[in-house]
């Protein structure tokens, strides 16, 4: 048994909203829109995003995107109309920005994410 594909569901209160500014997000449309509540980005081989109606529990999520170039995608979100903030140096030279959607659901980029850190 194994576990083939991962899906993060943000829930928002408005979904023509909030797809907007995902698509402005992800430069891009949504891959699947299997319900009128739900749209769907699929980011990487078995990872998706879900932006899901459910507005009792809109703004409480939270999701971590690792990037390649954390510089250049802060640009292009400004390109794109989002406010993204500042770059944070954290630890063991991972750098962080938070952007928040409509709802407040917090995005963080993750820029030099590596899978093993080391002591």
């Amino acid at each position: 048994m194994s576990i083939a594909h991962v899906l993060s569901v943000l829930p928002v209160s408005d979904i023509d909203r909030s797809r907007a500014w995902y698509e402005r997000l992800f430069g891009r449309g949504p891959d699947n829109t299997p319900m009128p509540p739900l749209a769907e980005w699929h980011l990487t081989e078995g990872g998706w995003v879900q932006v899901w109606v459910d507005p009792g529990r809109a703004g409480s999520g939270l999701l971590n995107l690792a990037v390649d170039d954390l510089p250049a995608h802060l640009d292009g979100l400004r390109a794109a109309g989002l406010e993204p903030g500042d770059i944070q140096e954290v630890n063991r030279g991972v750098t962080l920005a938070p952007i928040s959607d409509p709802d407040g659901n917090v995005v963080t980029l993750i820029g030099s994410f590596r899978v093993e850190y080391g002591t």
